[in-house]
């Protein structure tokens, strides 16, 4: 299996790099799950690649990874990772954080509502294939794109894309609180200027979306390592919720899908524009 699929930019190139860590729907063989595939595909953000296959037309790079992040996920540390879930001492470090603690650190346990992902406990060469065959070579991929745009251009832009479940308040114990249609993170100004950041809300706003920043989610792993805005490198998560352009229920688009694709297309058009100014 491919770990990630390249889309290159077809217009004059900008500095501006997209990721989809979690779209991936390419189940490996050697998974072993004891949940049905209906199961481990709510772990999905489903589709946001498609939501962002224009990007390439504005002068971006899209970066799409094909595993899914059940499997094993790339916005997590390499020793983000649980001890007991394995059959052996762990021969790297370990720092489990708050995602382990909750299931769905490196290697996931479990789906929502506390299913396990796994009636066995899993070989430490089996997690070892998975970071060699899927985590290291999306993190390379995407490390070098970073590192050719800023090197041919002086500054750079990444925006790391994912989706959200309509209850993602409720799933942090806060069911009173209203979720937005869009979560622009920066880790509260460490990963990207403000600027940045009013330019991707502007077109969502206009489109008639409800756009937050870093509430409920600031951004992870991924936008921890390439945000830098002192050094001209700026990278925003961008969460969108899934209701807008899926159906959850039969893991299908809904009528939602080409609206929210358009005010994405909007958006890059827009950052596309202010890179270049």
């Amino acid at each position: 299996m491919q770990a990630f699929v390249l889309t290159p930019p077809s217009a004059p190139v900008v500095p501006l790099i997209i990721d989809s860590p979690h779209s991936g729907q390419h189940y490996p063989v050697d998974f072993s799950s004891c949940q049905p595939l209906s199961v481990l595909r709510e772990g999905e953000d489903a589709f946001v690649e498609r939501l962002y296959e224009g990007a390439h037309s504005f002068g971006a790079t899209l970066l799409a990874a094909q595993f899914p992040r059940v499997y094993i996920d790339p916005n997590r540390g390499l020793d983000d990772i649980d001890p007991a879930m394995l059959d052996a001492d762990w021969p790297g470090a370990v720092s489990a954080s708050r995602k382990t603690e909750l299931g769905i650190g490196l290697i996931w346990r479990t789906m929502g509502q506390g299913r396990e992902i796994y009636d066995r406990r899993l070989t430490v060469a089996e997690v070892q294939a998975r970071i060699r065959d899927c985590y290291r070579p999306y993190h390379l991929a995407l490390r070098r794109l970073l590192d050719d745009a800023l090197a041919r251009h002086g500054r750079r832009w990444h925006l790391n894309v994912h989706s959200m479940p309509d209850d993602s308040y409720a799933q942090l114990g806060l069911p009173d609180r209203q979720l937005a249609d869009f979560v622009l993170g920066n880790l509260d100004g460490a990963s990207s200027d403000a600027a940045t950041l009013l330019v991707l809300a502007e077109p969502l706003r206009a489109a008639g979306y409800s756009v937050a920043f870093n509430e409920p989610f600031k951004g992870v792993t991924l936008i921890q390592r390439s945000g830098n805005p002192a050094a001209h490198c700026h990278s925003v998560q961008i969460e969108i919720k899934r209701s807008l352009y899926m159906d959850v229920a039969s893991h299908q688009p809904n009528e939602g899908f080409a609206r929210a694709q358009t005010a994405i297309q909007t958006m890059l058009a827009a950052l596309a524009r202010h890179i270049s100014a």
